[in-house]
């Protein structure tokens, strides 16, 4: 066969049909999620479908917090969109880089920018974080999800995942944290002297701390979305 021909590249960019988990990663940038009733996923994501299915726009706030924080959040990254029936959905998120991750009954919070599907049997929270609200618009809200179940996660190139341990704190860069094990609970700090490494885009060098037992996750990259 020729090289570069349509065909060669249909062949080597067709979606496996073959797959029949509830997630699926077609690349590292593309989800599929074989639906048979209903999935949760950022709002935007979409990008194909096949089957029959009905999409129906909620606020991700919706649960508790109010129509002042409603109106306080903007861009894609407050909102959830639910898609229900059956067939084949892909989404994808700028072409950052996908993780499915697989809950049994432990915890997780996602920064929600960073929240792209998860599975209807997650239970989900919003956590708000006050101190950052004025500060860094990246990290402003995000989402305890606990249970049983499949949710998926995005980053910006290839995250790393740093281990919290008794007495070895990690500090990170608010807008390169993308999640961290439900259980810690981060503190903010504020040091002058790192101000030109850390917190580049908050125009203060405010740094998340995460100390216990558990694990945080960062990206190689600084995400700034802008809040009104």
């Amino acid at each position: 066969m020729s090289r570069f021909t349509i065909e060669e590249f249909v062949q080597q960019t067709a979606q496996d049909s073959s797959a029949d988990d509830y997630f699926t990663l077609e690349s590292d940038r593309m989800l599929e999620v074989n639906l048979d009733g209903l999935v949760w996923m950022k709002a935007g994501a979409m990008v194909a479908y096949v089957g029959q299915m009905k999409f129906t726009r909620e606020g991700l706030l919706d649960k508790g917090l109010g129509t002042l924080l409603k109106r306080s959040v903007t861009g894609e990254g407050a909102k959830l969109t639910k898609a229900e029936g059956k067939g084949r959905l892909y989404l994808a998120d700028s072409g950052k880089t996908i993780k499915i991750l697989k809950l049994q009954g432990e915890s997780i919070i996602v920064n929600g920018s960073d929240l792209l599907a998860l599975e209807p049997t997650i239970d989900w929270e919003i956590k708000m974080m006050k101190k950052l609200a004025a500060l860094v618009a990246s990290g402003f809200f995000n989402v305890r999800l606990s249970g049983h179940g499949m949710i998926a996660i995005t980053s910006h190139f290839e995250p790393i995942t740093l281990r919290v341990t008794p007495g070895q704190p990690v500090r990170t860069d608010p807008n390169a944290t993308i999640a961290w094990s439900g259980n810690l609970q981060p503190e903010f700090k504020t040091d002058v002297s790192l101000k030109s490494f850390f917190g580049r885009g908050s125009g203060e060098s405010i740094q998340m701390e995460f100390a216990g037992d558990g694990f945080v996750v960062v990206q190689p990259y600084e995400e700034v979305v802008h809040v009104e």
